[in-house]
């Protein structure tokens, strides 16, 4: 659905050119693990989506919750340590950011499974 496209790719390549941001630990550090903050951010953007859209089947709804695990399994590997890590404010930000940019995949992909 989200995962085999080439714009799911492009995302994991511009967090992976990122991952210095998450090296850095600030001294104001947030409650959240980074991967915390990912997961509730995804959450939220999955909750809005399946808001959005209604008319989405149960099963449509599943293959959504299957793809957004998909992307988080994909999120851990990619930070591998810095995943647990408490988050500063900048990595905040840059998460908030990258799970709009992640929306806006399952947005199109949403559109394509209603027509």
């Amino acid at each position: 659905m989200v995962t085999d496209k080439d714009g799911y790719a492009h995302l994991i390549q511009y967090l992976s050119e990122n991952l210095a941001l998450f090296t850095v630990v600030g001294t104001d550090p947030s409650e959240s693990s980074v991967l915390e903050l990912f997961e509730e951010q995804l959450a939220a953007q999955i909750i809005m989506i399946c808001g959005q859209n209604p008319e989405l089947s149960f099963a449509q709804r599943n293959t959504v919750i299957r793809e957004i695990d998909a992307v988080v399994y994909d999120l851990e590997e990619v930070l591998g340590k810095v995943a647990h890590q408490k988050a500063t404010i900048e990595q905040i930000h840059f998460i908030s950011e990258f799970s709009g940019l992640i929306k806006n995949l399952f947005d199109q992909e949403v559109s394509d499974m209603l027509k």
